[in-house]
């Protein structure tokens, strides 16, 4: 048996973030990965995603090459290449983390853990062979995979998960997506640009649901604007696969309607990776697909911790490694102050893009609090008019007592990039009059939300 201070299970973002900064403070640390270092996010999540969408952005502007004083004629796509250009992003960057395994010296066991009590994991490899390995601490990063519906089972031809939707052999020529969160819209945008015909179904009433409501207005906009369909207030009930494509039945407000397709995406959210990985076994406790912990991460078992997907906090990459940070900084026996969940930005990679922090205007009214709102649009923006996107907006919520930064939510393009200011100024502190009077960069995308907070203020100049 080989004896380790820590042991982490599972190696997404969570997981060898967490490997590494367990490194860094002296401990003896071993990883363990059934299938490739990086996990979902690096081989088929936030990573090739991010190339599939890049390939989309570049098309677009392609054919509009004209819009810009430029030709470019008999512009095409390769659907086949753009799939490939995407995966060898995907293996580099797993490649990377190989190498940061080696550099900050962590043992990688490839195989399938199960945990033990007394402090052990069974690591199971390819040929079948056990190796039983143990920790003073163990880390559970198991990660999450795509939720199936009963009225969508999953067949990985004709109703696909977001695995299949990355790497597709021929694009279809229609589609229908399944859910609306992030995944769901990615892969909208993805797939109208590339020349598909998409209709989203959403059971809410509003694309993007987490988001604020003008927010969700704007994207549904933009996307009726590229051709896309969309169907809020709308569930599918039954799906038949029985002939050439695919029929969708559809139960909305008016009733029931038939769509037909090439391929369903399913994109209804995610279901924890927690079975068989010997829960019950030591005893740790779960509710409603999650392992429950406290504000550092350790499990109602000593010795024992989990983070990321499989713990109540948001499902998101960048959530899983300032986890997986935390706890093993409270392990080493640092000062830390438990993760503020509320400050966690989220981010949607479609065009335009989403980007938001905080309190949404409808969560600040709901809470009784007495609010200042800024908007400021892109259209009277000089560097979005100049970029050719002036769609969207950069909306700002603010205390009226206090002055407190309560939300921050951006819909354009490149605002993904732009939401870090309201995360690092609220976790600061930082008041409306603060951001006013810090200078802004002229002409950037930035200033616009300068300019939001002066139009929370009645201050605002451009408009």
């Amino acid at each position: 048996m080989s004896n380790f201070d820590v042991i982490v299970l599972g190696s997404g973002p969570g997981g060898y973030v967490t490997a590494i900064r367990a490194s860094q403070l002296g401990f003896k640390t071993a990883i363990i990965e059934k299938e490739n270092l990086g996990g979902v996010c690096l081989n088929w999540g936030c990573i090739p995603t991010k190339a599939l969408l890049k390939s989309a952005q570049v098309f677009q502007y392609l054919q509009h090459a004209e819009d810009y004083g430029l030709k470019a004629e008999n512009v095409d796509k390769d659907f086949g290449s753009v799939v490939k250009r995407s995966r060898g992003v995907a293996d580099g960057m797993s490649k990377g983390v190989q190498f940061l395994m080696k550099k900050n010296k962590i043992e990688v066991i490839n195989g399938y853990g199960t945990l033990k009590p007394k402090k052990k994991v069974s690591v199971k490899d390819k040929e079948g062979k056990e190796t039983e390995y143990s920790a003073e601490h163990i880390i559970i990063a198991t990660g999450a995979r795509s939720r199936e519906l009963p009225s969508l089972p999953q067949d990985g031809k004709k109703i696909i998960g977001y695995r299949e939707a990355m790497s597709l052999d021929k694009q279809p020529k229609s589609m229908i997506v399944v859910g609306s969160g992030a995944i769901g819209i990615e892969f909208a945008y993805f797939y109208n640009s590339m020349g598909t015909e998409v209709t989203v179904v959403e059971y809410l009433p509003n694309i993007v649901p987490v988001e604020d409501e003008e927010v969700s207005k704007q994207l549904e906009r933009s996307f009726k604007k590229a051709g896309v369909k969309i169907k809020t207030n709308a569930e599918v009930t039954s799906v038949d696969t029985s002939g050439e494509g695919v029929k969708a039945t559809v139960k909305t407000a008016k009733g029931e309607e038939v769509l037909e397709a090439d391929i369903v995406l399913s994109a209804v959210g995610i279901k924890s990776n927690i079975e068989n990985i010997g829960l019950k076994d030591v005893g740790i406790s779960t509710d409603r697909d999650k392992i429950l912990v406290n504000d550092y991460y350790q499990t109602n078992i000593p010795g024992y911790y989990a983070i990321g997907d499989i713990t109540p906090g948001q499902a998101l990459a960048h959530v899983a490694s300032a986890e997986g940070i935390l706890c093993v900084e409270k392990i080493a026996g640092m000062h830390v102050e438990a993760l503020d969940y509320g400050n966690i930005p989220g981010c949607t990679y479609c065009m335009p893009e989403v980007a938001s922090v905080g309190l949404t205007e409808k969560q600040a009214k709901e809470k009784g609090l007495d609010i200042k709102i800024g908007k400021f649009p892109f259209s009277a923006s000089g560097k979005a008019k100049a970029s050719g996107n002036p769609d969207g907006f950069v909306k700002v919520i603010f205390d009226a007592k206090y002055g407190e930064w309560l939300g921050c939510h951006m819909i354009g393009n490149g605002v993904t990039d732009m939401i870090a200011e309201a995360v690092v100024a609220r976790k600061l502190e930082t008041t409306g009059h603060e951001i006013l009077k810090a200078v802004h960069p002229h002409p950037t995308m930035s200033e616009a939300v300068m300019e939001a907070v002066a139009a929370a203020y009645d201050e605002v100049i451009h408009l």
